[in-house]
């Protein structure tokens, strides 16, 4: 539970105050792309954080650098809350990410210091879980907050959760990295480290599959309001049904990946999840190009998204398979892959405007597609074959 609490920072920090957007720009006297600017220093910031973070928690264990990370996580949001203007926000937006980095990366090493193989990709479906909900109920609850007590408020929630988080993982979650399994050097070996992962092919492999199919997650996330809203005249009431529907989908591909993986090889799971992408993607690129309608549309985005949850849990548990000693930092890979490749999808999909599905299809197939060229001549090609 509190693995699943500490995963389920950086998507509500993201997603919880997207409702306050425009009360935020009003606000602050700011543009709504000023606005959305703090946003962006928030995935920099989960980015960048686990950078940090990975390295730092296989020297000197989990516990402490978790418990730093919440309570930046905390103070920034509680700063948050009390921004007098929006470049204060900004600031502050991007130290909470990191924040939030220590706990997510910290959250998925300590599932890799524990099992491996089957048994971490059963963990990493069950996280996976608390991530496919955690957009959905995010927007949700911002929205309750905000009627209550505005913007300010949302941060003011994330605050008081972050603080039962830390108060929780300080009284109950244990050390997971023995002191014999550490990595001695600290920050000073980073480097070393890092140059020296990103020599494993399969490591390599894997995280650039997980972060182009999470970039093709995130350019749906970004593209379709305009696609099935402005386009096909959905209400917002049934763009969310929609929206719910399809994060169920990643949901039971999840679960179900989480059961299947103990008698069916995380390979073959992964195999399926990208191939699932890449003919959602394609579809809806053709479906566009020639105006199918909305059913088509529909069939396709669900298509992407379920298959999102077989390829998150076992390329995760792929890539950090081998790293033990080094879980913080390869997990810090995947994780900071995520984000940059996530950060950088979203935007392209309205440079065209949102007069037309192609920019939204264009983008998810280029990125699906490049996902399956990747899985067949990177991550140890002669396998997935």
């Amino acid at each position: 539970m509190i693995l699943g609490a500490l995963v389920a920072l950086g998507p509500l920090s993201t997603d919880a105050y997207v409702p306050g957007l425009p009360q935020l720009a009003d606000d602050l006297h700011c543009s709504p792309s000023m606005a959305q600017l703090s946003i962006t220093s928030c995935l920099f910031g989960l980015a960048v954080g686990q950078l940090l973070a990975g390295p730092l928690s296989d020297a000197v264990g989990r516990r402490r650098p978790l418990i730093f990370g919440l309570i930046v996580y905390t103070v920034s949001g509680l700063l948050c809350a009390a921004a007098p203007n929006i470049a204060t926000l900004v600031v502050l937006r991007g130290v909470q990410g990191v924040g939030g980095a220590f706990a997510l990366v910290i959250a998925y090493a300590s599932v890799r210091d524990r099992h491996t193989g089957k048994a971490a990709a059963r963990y990493f479906s069950a996280l996976l879980l608390v991530t496919g909900l955690a957009p959905i109920l995010a927007p949700l609850a911002g929205a309750r907050i905000l009627e209550a007590s505005g913007w300010r408020g949302i941060f003011l929630a994330l605050a008081v959760l972050s603080g039962a988080v830390l108060i929780a993982s300080v009284g109950a979650l244990p050390e997971s990295l023995a002191p014999q399994l550490r990595r001695p050097g600290g920050l000073r070996a980073t480097g070393a480290v890092y140059r020296r992962l990103l020599t494993d092919r399969q490591l390599v492999g894997h995280a650039v599959i997980n972060a182009l199919v999470f970039a093709t997650m995130f350019a749906y996330i970004s593209g379709s309001p305009f696609v099935l809203q402005d386009l096909h005249g959905l209400s917002p009431g049934r763009y969310s049904l929609v929206f719910a529907v399809n994060a169920c989908g990643l949901v039971l591909a999840a679960q179900a990946s989480g059961r299947l993986v103990r008698t069916v090889d995380a390979r073959l799971l992964l195999g399926i999840g990208v191939a699932g992408a890449a003919v959602g993607s394609t579809s809806l690129l053709a479906f566009s190009a020639t105006a199918a309608g909305l059913w088509p549309l529909l069939a396709a985005f669900f298509t992407v998204v379920t298959s999102v949850g077989l390829v998150l849990p076992n390329a995760a548990a792929l890539a950090l398979e081998k790293h033990g000693s080094d879980a913080g930092a390869a997990a810090a890979l995947l994780g900071c892959g995520q984000f940059l490749f996530g950060g950088l999808a979203a935007p392209l999909v309205g440079f065209h405007g949102s007069h037309s599905a192609m920019p939204t299809a264009v983008v998810m197939a280029v990125l699906a597609v490049a996902a399956l060229i990747t899985l067949l001549t990177l991550a140890r090609p002669a396998a997935y074959r």
